[in-house]
């Protein structure tokens, strides 16, 4: 049976972290037992939160799907969600707090993160909101779903429900760090059990999974594993590089800019 197509009217869902960064970007060099000062930052955060934030702002009707503690920071973030306009089917863990993630950035920029297990970590099929899912134009996952389980069930859940409504899937692969300590193999069945339409990797995730080192044959490598998927690669300061089923390959230049934090900097420019 042919799929019903996807209405503009419907919204995009975003599953998967809801958490809070904590930005640290010192002044100087950190050295074990010493001091020094920087600048820190407390602001909501998780990569499938922050990429439903920037498809709103870029006008698309989102709804959030994930999981906080019932506690205080649970409830800012909920509300941070909705105050810029992302509806939030969130569920609250008794077990579990809130997620926090802290960021290192560094003088250019760069960030290093190290994420909490907390209850974004804990969402179950069970608790999915099945009439948004099927109701969704497009659903959105991030490799951090997909990791470990819970909550894999729950990611590869929500991707059928999706389906069966006609939504179109793309995918974040998240982390070149937690795809080699899955396993390469690994990771890899998980991502080819779902047809991904779209997806969103960097240069370091192209290459976890591909094992290329030059970003067009990383490149080579994704369309010929995933022939039917837009793939997305994100470069930094050297723009990105398109291919899909439809789209010949294309280079995208970055802008001019100066990097200052690339905190999230891969979930804004999904969003968009």
């Amino acid at each position: 049976m042919s799929q019903p197509p996807p209405s503009p009217s419907r919204p995009l869902v975003s599953l998967g972290d809801l958490a809070w960064d904590v930005l640290a970007k010192p002044d100087t060099v950190l050295l074990p037992g010493g001091d020094t000062t920087g600048r820190l930052e407390l602001s909501g955060g998780g990569s499938a939160a922050n990429l439903a934030v920037w498809a709103r702002r870029a006008g698309c009707p989102v709804t959030f799907v994930g999981k906080v503690g019932r506690d205080r920071f649970g409830d800012l973030a909920t509300y941070e969600l909705r105050s810029e306009g992302v509806r939030a089917e969130v569920s609250l863990s008794d077990e579990q707090p809130t997620g926090v993630i802290l960021a290192l950035i560094d003088g250019r920029g760069q960030r290093a993160m190290l994420t909490g297990r907390a209850a974004d970590w804990e969402l179950r099929p069970e608790e999915l909101p099945g009439d948004t899912l099927r109701g969704a134009r497009h659903l959105h996952l991030t490799a951090w779903s997909l990791f470990r389980d819970p909550p894999r069930a729950a990611a590869l859940t929500a991707a059928a429900l999706a389906r069966e409504g006609g939504a179109t899937l793309s995918l974040d692969p998240g982390s070149f760090q937690m795809i080699q300590q899955l396993g390469r193999e690994t990771f890899l069945g998980i991502v080819d059990a779902v047809p991904f339409d779209v997806m969103f990797p960097n240069d370091d995730e192209a290459r976890a999974m591909s094992g290329e080192t030059d970003p067009g044959l990383a490149l080579d490598w994704l369309r010929g594993r995933y022939p039917r998927a837009l793939v997305v690669l994100k470069m930094d300061d050297e723009g990105a590089l398109l291919e899909g089923p439809g789209q010949p390959r294309v280079h995208v230049p970055a802008t001019a800019d100066r990097p200052v934090d690339a905190t999230g900097a891969g979930d804004a420019f999904g969003g968009a």
